[in-house]
């Protein structure tokens, strides 16, 4: 089993805790006799591994106190696989414990030897998801909170750590909800800066009359009501990151007051005379078109060539194949651990219908999803309609077989081939790295003689 894994044995019979003391050679054992011990020890040390008993005190002849503890348990480690221990003719109870939660259950009296293989098992399968979870973090972007295994996404994740060391501008360019907060956050974190603040400002909701102070602060008296001097976010950021979200709904008459700032690096506040100069790196982010925005007069193309210095576009959660499940996984465990409940599981229709929906609001709408069924839904599975999603006629189970995957792309690769050479077999198979007989057996496969 590698290191030893922690058993919490929730039991209030201590001659019992002996014998199942004896029982678990080779597990680490921790021992507790009631609800409150049970919860305390789960916090301290998140055992891989519970067994329950559901008859505790002061109620051991109910299971109403077990099953207060199971929940209780599983929301300071949601990972802990639980075997409650029942009066064996208590099904009705057991059966609810593992809608609770629970990965399994067993009826007294106690056989040691059985016990111990239901154990055996469950530290089994804890060890084999622990496994995926550390190759899904991989699997995942180095970027603290940006989640993705698909080449495009990735390829921005490299061009993020690449250009923070820089002080050169960013703009980055996304849908709605793609992730461009956290990008911006990490070029600060990954840059010279990450000791200094990071600020952001989101232009498109601040009113156009509020957002010129906000930018730039104002001196005591610059207008009705300003009776101190107040700093901008600019001046604010000074020696750190200053993020502009959505810059696309800036104002064209700050436009031009922004452009002077990037250019010469100095601000001056409303109503004040002193040029005030400001070492700042600042992050731009849009879902707007900036390009078309220029041709029709929106944005000043000036403006576009100094926030643009460095341009990445992030792709939507639909045009990144794999990634919306691996994010639906991750904010499943996420919001469980927040609303302090055990963890859920994606049926495997809910699997289908996450990957089978466009999500067009991106991650935020997935968040909003999740957290909705996380909530509401009851039991320790997470089905289609829970998420108010619509399952594909069929299933996804087609589309993951990887035999037909790799035919559709053998057949893809030798049209193509057999294009470029124009025919001819030499040719193409030098092209596909081939021999001669086998590209003549791939065309008869696909029927291409």
């Amino acid at each position: 089993m590698g290191h030893a894994n922690h058993l919490l044995i929730v039991e209030d019979d201590k001659g019992l805790q002996e014998q199942l003391r004896w029982c678990f050679d080779g597990y680490e054992i921790v021992p507790a006799f009631d609800r409150a011990e049970a919860v305390a020890l789960a916090r301290r040390y998140e055992p891989e591994l519970v067994l329950l008993d559901l008859g505790l005190p002061p109620d051991p002849a109910n299971a109403s106190e077990g099953l207060a503890a199971l929940q209780e348990v599983l929301a300071e480690a949601p990972e802990s696989k639980v075997i409650v221990v029942t009066g064996n003719d208590d099904r009705e109870n057991a059966l609810k414990a593992v809608a609770l939660g629970a990965y399994d259950f067993y009826g007294k009296p106690v056989d040691p030897d059985t016990l111990r293989l239901l154990v055996d098992r469950a530290a089994q399968l804890y060890s084999l998801e622990a496994e995926n979870r550390r190759l899904a973090q991989q699997s995942a972007s180095p970027l603290e909170g940006f989640l993705s295994s698909d080449p495009g996404a990735l390829q921005v994740c490299r061009m993020v750590e690449r250009v923070a060391p820089a002080d050169a501008t960013v703009l980055l360019r996304g849908e709605s909800g793609t992730g461009k907060e956290i990008l911006a956050r990490a070029v600060h974190r990954l840059s010279g800066r990450r000791e200094q603040r990071f600020v952001a400002i989101n232009c498109a909701a601040i009113p156009e009359n509020l957002l010129e102070s906000e930018l730039f602060g104002y001196e005591k008296g610059a207008f009705t009501g300003a009776n101190r001097q107040t700093i901008g976010k600019i001046e604010y950021a000074s020696g750190g990151t200053l993020f502009l979200d959505e810059i696309g709904d800036l104002p064209l008459s700050l436009q031009a007051k922004l452009l002077r700032f990037l250019q010469e690096r100095t601000i001056e506040r409303l109503g004040g005379r002193q040029s005030i100069e400001v070492d700042v790196r600042v992050v731009c982010a849009t879902h707007r078109d900036l390009a078309e925005m220029i041709r029709d007069g929106g944005f000043r193309e000036d403006l576009f060539y100094r926030v643009a210095e460095i341009e990445l576009t992030i792709p939507p959660l639909r045009e990144r194949p794999g990634d919306a499940v691996l994010v639906a996984h991750a904010l499943l465990d996420r919001f469980a651990r927040e609303q302090r409940q055990p963890r859920r599981l994606l049926t495997p229709e809910a699997i289908d219908a996450i990957e089978a929906y466009p999500w067009p609001g991106n991650v935020r709408e997935m968040e909003n999803v999740i957290r909705r069924a996380v909530i509401m839904a009851d039991g320790k599975k997470i089905a289609a309609e829970d998420l108010a999603l619509e399952v594909p006629e069929g299933g996804g189970e087609d589309r993951l077989r990887l035999k037909d995957a790799r035919e559709q792309a053998e057949y893809q690769a030798v049209v193509r081939a057999l294009s470029r050479s124009n025919g001819n077999i030499a040719q193409a198979a030098g092209l596909l790295g081939i021999t001669r007989p086998t590209l003549y057996t791939l065309m008869d496969k696909f029927a291409l003689r």
